[in-house]
């Protein structure tokens, strides 16, 4: 599969050494000032940039007629959606790409279903890097929304924190508390090339849980 870069960030870096070790080729990497003019034959683009850039990103591609996998949170997806579903150009985007937290997510969503009524009281803790943008971040607000509650989010920016994100049921008699952590940018590079991979053949608008069969 030929990929396209658009950005070419920590993120970008590690999305190339892991589309180049399942044998893929980048065959493009656009970081500020990039243009469609530029962009070479392509089978996928994946788009890590900005919130204040991304919209404008995907729409391009789209209109290129490339898939589009986007993980760049802190800005409204649903135009895009929208575009996607009325041409027929694939897109994906997810506020994590990686397996584990996706997983994550589903297993989320089964216990706010199983915590109801039972007096507990939800909360939730998101910790990243000092380089982080959005805050709180894109996995913690999917996981308050699955919650479905008006829920408390604690963001913590220290270091070079790669992502541990915590949801606390907390009631008088006891605690659970359920937390996924990363150990580095590969499980989210790896799911995002999975993403491309998936995409190959598809039309409009998808999701990570189609992507890895998560559907109930």
């Amino acid at each position: 599969m030929r990929i396209a870069l658009i950005g070419y960030g920590r993120m970008g870096r590690t999305i190339e050494t892991v589309a180049q070790e399942r044998g893929h080729e980048i065959v493009f990497r656009g970081d500020m000032g990039w243009s469609v003019a530029q962009l070479p034959e392509a089978d996928a683009a994946i788009e890590f940039t900005t919130p204040q850039t991304a919209e404008e990103n995907v729409s391009l591609l789209l209109d290129k007629g490339l898939p589009v996998v986007s993980g760049t949170t802190g800005w409204d997806t649903e135009a895009m959606r929208r575009k996607s579903e009325k041409t027929g150009v694939p897109f994906i985007w997810s506020s994590n790409f990686s397996v584990g937290v996706n997983l994550f997510f589903a297993l989320n969503k089964r216990l706010a279903e199983l915590m109801k009524g039972h007096g507990y009281q939800p909360s939730i803790t998101e910790i990243h890097h000092i380089h982080k943008l959005d805050k709180p971040s894109g996995t913690a607000k999917t996981l308050a929304a699955a919650i479905g509650e008006d829920i408390a989010i604690e963001s913590i920016r220290e270091g070079e924190v790669a992502g541990v994100h915590s949801v606390r049921w907390d009631s008088a008699a006891d605690t659970i508390t359920i937390t996924h952590e990363a150990k580095s940018r590969e499980g989210f590079a790896l799911g995002a090339v999975l993403a491309a991979e998936w995409l190959q053949g598809k039309e409009g608008p998808h999701t990570m849980t189609e992507v890895l069969n998560l559907r109930p």
